[in-house]
């Protein structure tokens, strides 16, 4: 079997692509019964090809179902942990620039009753 390309497969629909992916999984398993039997080693090679095709589906699977749950989520106020940017652990604990602009009551006084002074240079 020739390898399956993953353009291809995102043409396809769900129904499609689980059936497909049935196919290839029977493939497989006829595919290790030769093995056992005694098969040839083209036989032997069509395995390794037959499981990339597996992958490859499996793949487009979870990559337009994933789109879809983003979709759903875009406008909600909670996403899910998984469908959130990764980033790193300090990017993520780090102040919203909101949070970083507030000031603090004692601030906001200082700043009200102690403006910057302004000085005229002469030249």
């Amino acid at each position: 079997m020739a390898p399956v390309k993953a353009y291809e497969l995102r043409t396809k629909n769900k129904t499609e692509l689980l059936k497909t992916l049935e196919e290839q999984k029977q493939e497989l398993a006829a595919l290790r019964v030769q093995k056992v039997a005694g098969g040839s080693a083209s036989k032997l090679h069509q395995i390794g090809e037959v499981r990339k095709n597996i992958a490859r589906t499996l793949t487009v699977i979870n990559q337009t179902q994933r789109e879809q749950l983003r979709l759903f989520y875009k406008k909600k106020k909670y996403i899910p942990l998984d469908l959130r940017v990764k980033k790193t652990r300090a990017m993520r604990r780090a102040l919203t620039p909101f949070e970083r602009k507030l000031k603090t009551v004692k601030e906001q006084k200082k700043l009200a009753h102690f403006p910057l002074r302004k000085y005229a240079v002469k030249a």
